[in-house]
């Protein structure tokens, strides 16, 4: 079951920029407490293992997207001292909130995120010269990083809308979020593993809210899949892509609002 999250994660990252991180966190908030995980932190230890993997998933995707030139390398420079920090404080904010307050959060995130994606101005194709850089970029990262692992993703949904405000393509700004993932998941992840309560996952093979055996599992299938979804992201128009975007949120949101009414 992790391999196949994984592959499936996997070729979102390469797609949308996202690391599939909603994809795993919905799936792992159902499977974890069939494999022992405590119900009242089941949300908690799906957020921590999506962020945990999306490391290497994002890693893999963003190698993909670098072979293609569409990693905007100075732009993460900037980025990655704020996604670090955010990510670290994201995570200690989210070990201390209850599971269902979680699960609303991650919802209500899609639907605001799939609406601002529907209703957006078509960009006309962007400047494929241009290079985004500045401090400015250095705290969007740290809002992005704190986001991204309060909800357990990459930070691609707001990445990417950013940078294609900004002027970038598309694509590029897609393969620019992936590099970005990397490190709002290095953060987000120590976060949840030393910051958790002594004894939070009384399970074997996990450090703090991390379980490994759901993390590496994941991480495993998603590298090798990640290059599939890059190229479908370079056959794709940048309009399409946004709509494809916008519906993939549109429906997790609406699998996190069931799970939480139910």
């Amino acid at each position: 079951m992790y391999l196949l999250l994984g592959a499936c994660a996997g070729v979102l990252a390469g797609l949308l920029g996202i690391g599939g991180g909603l994809v795993l966190v919905a799936a792992l908030a159902w499977l974890l407490p069939k494999q022992g995980v405590p119900a009242d932190v089941a949300m908690h230890v799906a957020l921590a293992s999506s962020m945990a993997s999306i490391v290497l998933t994002a890693a893999s995707s963003a190698r993909a997207h670098h072979r293609r030139g569409s990693v905007l390398w100075p732009t993460v420079a900037w980025m990655v001292p704020g996604v670090l920090l955010g990510g670290w404080l994201g995570s200690r904010v989210a070990i201390g909130l209850d599971g269902d307050v979680l699960r609303w959060c991650v919802a209500s995130y899609c639907f605001i995120v799939a609406a601002q994606m529907l209703l957006s101005r078509a960009q006309a194709g962007g400047d494929a010269r241009l290079v985004p850089r500045g401090p400015g970029y250095s705290i969007a990262g740290a809002l992005i990083g704190a986001l991204s692992a309060l909800v357990g993703i990459g930070g691609g949904s707001m990445t990417v809308p950013l940078l294609v405000w900004r002027g970038v393509t598309p694509v590029r700004a897609v393969g620019t979020s992936s590099a970005c993932g990397i490190f709002i998941g290095i953060g987000s992840a120590l976060g949840y593993a030393l910051q958790a309560p002594a004894g939070a996952l009384p399970l074997a093979f996990s450090a703090g809210y991390v379980y490994l055996p759901a993390a590496l599992g994941v991480a495993a299938a998603s590298v090798l899949a990640a290059p599939y979804g890059t190229r479908l992201a370079h056959a794709i128009s940048g309009l399409a892509l946004k709509r494809v975007f916008a519906l993939f949120m549109l429906l997790v949101g609406s699998s996190f609002a069931w799970s939480a009414l139910r």
